[in-house]
Formats: structure tokens, C-alpha cells, sequence
């Protein structure tokens, strides 16, 4: 007799990237872009940061008996420096390096971030504007560091950017600016008038031309790497990163690219089915952009434009592509708020689950499974790159607020803490 699943039935399409070869060294230029030296540095600043402390990993044994394999571990960014997500560790850093980099230079000296904090270096900050682009978070994260180092911020939002996530922004003293169009045409719009007023862009995405700062960004997201790495009991054999431009993707298969050689673990890009530009760049073997509104709910993957140094990594280093549709990061979410078994209780925003459901839906597939190479053995490991950054949206999907499933976690581990010392 057959027992139903405790998953939700979700849909995915997965595919084998064409461009993929193991046997590729990771090689200079690439750890030009990520490599260990890049990390190390990241690594000495923000540890130093007032507020940082390693975010934590959770082991989810019920999950993985569901999908059939070992272990599955999810890397809970939502209480990253106060800002809910990951982003803290690329937008604020980068904002920090550009002023260490622009104030080094007119005073003759290296300076670290730490320097910036003397009245002297904040005095010179406030004649500097910074900017950008943002789906959210990333616009967040560099309102914060501007807010931390005292230098102004201009943050653009695209037209479908939610109120919740606009005023999440505005609350760091930045200057809120909303376009027409979708994340791209704001992308354009924050390059132009940063060219017209003499304000420097704070970028996750890198073209022609504009590659510092990106590469800022994408270091600083590698330390959430180191993190789950050292907390790992073991190294994955499978890892779900989901992907917008492609930062946090490169990031996370940088790192073990670098490291594990031709032993890393399958690594697999999921991205929203309206928002899927390295699928579908993959598929065509060049860049390739997505046009439209790309209006999904996974906001922080609503981008039509792959960033070029990501793909530097991504094109060869991406194991296998799964695009899927915004049901089935609704039901992912709606899983961790309500998880199966003793699972810990997770609050976990759109962006953030995109991982999960393909893994999930992969594991409801055939063909997906044998294309993956899961089985009982494999070790997932996934970055849950964001917290609900946007309470009254969380709390229409998954049909409780963020705040109510955060206090059951609490007591959960309230209970588990009690049961431990009983």
C-alpha cells in the first residue's frame, strides 16, 4: 500500500545546463572576481561590524525523509544584522569600500571601514552620494550602510515594489525614488541621473564598464558561505541557490568551486518561471535578457538582465537550471511556517524558498531526480536568503503573520531547550 505525500505537489522544469564542465579550474580570472584573499577581507571588516554575529543553520531531518535523501540544511539569513536578509552583507560592504576608495584616494592613505566610523571620515561621508536600484533588499542594505557611515542615498524602486518594502527603505534616511517600468528600466533610470549629479552607483549587477562594485557586493555575500560551511557536519552534495541577477548564486558556487575542485557539490539555479534569464541564457549559450513586466511574487528575482561577472561563474559552474512558478514558493513558505514533524518552524519570505520548492518538486520527478543525482545519500543545503521582508504580503500568503509563526518558533525552541536539559 502506497501513503500519500506529506509535500505539496509542485511543478518544476529542470534541465542539465549545456555549458557546465566539472573539470574547468576555477582559474585566476575567477578568483579575481571571488577568491579566498577577496573573502578574507570581507570576512576581517564585517566581523567587526557593531550588531554581527554568524546567522544560524537548521537541520530539517523530516524534510529529508520526505524528499528522500540524508540531510537537509537551511541557512536562515532573516536575522542578518536587523535588516532581514542576506543583502546586509553586500550593499552596506560595498558602500563601505567605494567611500574607503574614494576618501583613500583624497587623503593619501588605505582606510578600512572602521576608519570610517571617526567623526572626521562621517564629516567626509555627507558629501557623497550613493545609489541604486532595488526589488528591496538590496536598495535596504545600501540605505543602511549609507545610514552607518553618514553619507547620502538615493534608492530607485520599479513600479510594482510593494508600499511595505518602499517604507522598509525610507526608514534608513534615504531618499525613495519609484520608476515606470520593471526592475531594469529602474536600473537604467538610478545609471543616468548617478551620471547627471555626480552620485556613485551601489549595483548587484555588473555590465561593461562597471565591475568594482558588484564584485564588492558578490565578496561580501561569501561570508554567509564560510558561515554554513563551518556549521555543516558535513559538506552537501547538492546545493539550491536561487538567483535574480545571479550574485548570490556565483557567490555560493564560487566558493565551492574554488575550494572543492572537481569534487563540489551539484550545484542548481532555480529562478521564477517570469524572471528566468540565466535559464534561459544557458539554453541559448550566450546572454540572453527576459523583457516584460517579469512580475513575480519572488520580488528579489524579479530581473530580466543576467550581471556579467555572475555569469563568469555561472556559465560553466551551474550544474543544472530549475525554473519555477510563484505557487510553488507560496507553498514552500507556507511548508516552513507549518513544517513536518519536529522540524524547526521557519519564517521564510518569497525569495527565499525558491530552493526548497524545486528541490521539492524535483523530488517528485523522474526525470528531475536522475538529472540532479538525488538519491538517499545526497545532503541538500539551502540559503534562505530572506525573513518576510514584507510582513502584510507574508501574511496574505502564507495566511498568518510573520510575527505570530515567529512566536510558535520560539516556543518550539523554548520547548526543544527545555526538553535538552530535562
Amino acid at each position: 500500500m502506497t501513503h500519500p505525500s506529506p509535500l505539496p505537489a509542485l511543478p518544476v522544469a529542470c534541465f542539465a545546463n549545456p555549458g557546465a564542465n566539472r573539470m574547468t579550474p576555477y582559474g585566476a580570472r575567477r578568483s579575481d572576481i571571488l577568491g579566498a584573499d577577496a573573502l578574507a577581507q570581507a570576512q576581517h571588516e564585517l566581523s567587526q561590524w557593531p550588531g554581527y554575529a554568524a546567522t544560524p543553520l537548521h537541520s530539517l531531518p523530516a524534510l529529508a525523509q520526505a524528499l528522500g535523501v540524508a540531510a537537509v540544511h537551511y541557512k536562515d539569513e532573516g536575522s542578518r544584522f536587523g535588516l532581514g536578509s542576506f543583502k546586509a552583507l553586500g550593499g552596506a560592504y560595498a558602500v563601505a569600500r567605494l567611500l574607503c576608495r574614494e576618501l583613500g584616494a583624497r587623503l593619501g592613505r588605505t582606510l578600512s571601514t572602521q576608519d570610517l566610523r571617526t567623526p572626521e571620515l562621517r564629516g567626509l561621508c555627507a558629501g557623497i552620494t550613493v545609489t541604486c536600484a532595488t526589488d528591496g533588499n538590496h536598495g535596504r542594505s545600501v540605505a543602511w550602510g549609507a545610514q552607518q557611515f553618514g553619507c547620502a542615498c538615493v534608492i530607485y524602486i520599479h513600479a510594482t515594489v510593494s508600499e511595505g518594502r518602499k517604507q522598509a527603505i525610507a526608514q534608513y534616511g534615504a531618499e525613495v525614488v519609484r520608476t515606470a517600468g520593471n526592475y531594469d528600466d529602474a536600473v537604467r533610470q538610478a545609471d543616468h541621473d548617478a551620471q547627471a549629479h555626480g552620485r556613485f552607483v551601489i549595483s548587484d549587477t555588473s555590465y561593461p564598464g562597471y565591475m568594482d562594485v558588484p564584485r564588492d557586493v558578490m565578496q561580501g555575500y561569501q561570508l554567509m558561505v564560510e558561515e554554513a560551511v563551518q556549521q555543516l557536519p558535513q559538506r552537501p552534495t547538492h546545493v539550491f541557490v536561487q538567483a535574480g541577477v545571479g550574485g548570490l548564486a556565483a557567490a555560493v558556487c564560487g566558493y565551492f568551486w574554488e575550494r572543492d575542485a572537481g569534487d563540489r557539490p551539484c550545484f542548481v539555479v532555480v529562478e521564477p518561471d517570469k524572471a528566468d534569464c540565466l535559464a534561459q541564457s544557458a539554453q541559448a549559450r550566450q546572454l540572453t535578457a527576459v523583457t516584460g513586466d517579469i512580475d513575480t511574487l519572488m520580488a528579489g528575482l524579479a530581473c530580466g538582465e543576467v550581471s556579467h561577472l555572475a555569469w563568469e561563474i555561472l556559465d560553466k559552474g551551474t550544474d543544472a537550471f530549475c525554473v519555477i512558478p510563484d505557487a510553488a514558493a507560496v507553498a514552500a513558505m507556507r511548508l516552513l511556517a507549518h513544517p513536518l514533524g519536529q522540524d524547526p518552524i521557519l519564517v521564510a519570505g518569497e525569495s527565499a524558498v525558491a530552493g526548497v520548492a524545486a528541490a521539492i518538486a524535483a523530488s517528485q520527478d523522474a526525470a528531475a531526480r536522475t538529472t540532479l543525482g538525488l538519491n538517499a545519500d545526497s545532503r541538500i543545503l539551502f540559503f534562505g536568503s530572506e525573513s518576510a521582508t514584507d510582513p502584510v504580503l507574508y501574511a496574505q500568503l502564507v495566511g498568518e503573520s510573520a510575527a505570530s509563526v515567529a512566536a510558535r518558533a520560539a516556543d518550539q525552541a523554548a520547548m526543544a531547550a527545555t526538553r535538552g536539559t530535562a
